[in-house]
Parts: structure tokens; C-alpha cells; sequence
């Protein structure tokens, strides 16, 4: 799901214009990104945890080579499910598949998506840690 996806089912449910809703969502997102980086870390009640971690630097290969490479020290943002997204994707009977992403330079076109967005999230089942980089915009 997209974050113009995400737009269009709250401006639905809300009866508020995509425009306005598109803004709302954005200061909210926003909003998020700016307590990281001023505070390293957003309880969202229900949903989950926010946090800044540092991770340390280390020695990697590179896997096309196999050239040994340093990966400097760097943040990363972590995700700590809530008790309440815990319960609800625990008790999902299906896992939806993770439509294939396409290359438009490609001429490829976007694979439908199928469960509209119902209020709460459906991702990092059994408290799984994501860890997107700083550097990513927070826009979809």
C-alpha cells in the first residue's frame, strides 16, 4: 500500500478532499520523523515504538566481489510492534503477498493491491525489528 492509496481511503472514510487528507497525513508522518530526531524515539499507544539506534561499524563483503569493505557507524530507525497490532496480526489467517515491485524505466506496471487499509497496521509480525535508514524520506 502507497501512501496516495492510504490518502484516498482516509479522505473516504473522513469525507475530506485527497488534497486536504494528503496534508494531514503528510504533517503527521512529519511529525514523526522530527520527534526522532530531536527526542530518538515515538510511542504511538496501540500501534508501537519508534526508536534511533546507533549501529556500530563493522566489516562486511561485498557480495558481487567478495572484497572485504568497512561499513562506517551509522543510525537506524527501529520498530517495536504494539500489543494491539501484536494481537491483530497474529490472529490473520492469511499473509496477503507482497506484490513484486516494477521498474517503470521498465514499462512495467504496478501489481494491484488488495486489502484496503482498515485503521491498523499489518506489518512486522512477531515482533520482528524493521530498521529503515535515517537518510529515507518519509514520504511513500
Amino acid at each position: 500500500m502507497t501512501k496516495k492509496e492510504i490518502v484516498k481511503l482516509i479522505s473516504e472514510r473522513a469525507n475530506l478532499t485527497q488534497l486536504k487528507t494528503k496534508e494531514i497525513v503528510q504533517w503527521t508522518f512529519d511529525a514523526i520523523v522530527d520527534t526522532l530526531i530531536h527526542e530518538g524515539r515515538i510511542e504511538l499507544r496501540n500501534f508501537g515504538v519508534f526508536e534511533v539506534k546507533r549501529r556500530k561499524a563493522r566489516k562486511a563483503r561485498n557480495p558481487r566481489t567478495g572484497a572485504k569493505v568497512e561499513v562506517e557507524p551509522k543510525n537506524v530507525v527501529t520498530f517495536q510492534p504494539g500489543k494491539e497490532m501484536e494481537q491483530r496480526v497474529k490472529q490473520m489467517s492469511v499473509v496477503p503477498d507482497r506484490p513484486t515491485k516494477t521498474r517503470k524505466s521498465r514499462g512495467g506496471t504496478a501489481p494491484a493491491i488488495s486489502p484496503p487499509f482498515s485503521g491498523g497496521a499489518e506489518s512486522a509480525p512477531n515482533g520482528r525489528t524493521l530498521e529503515p535508514s535515517l537518510t529515507g524520506s518519509a514520504t511513500g
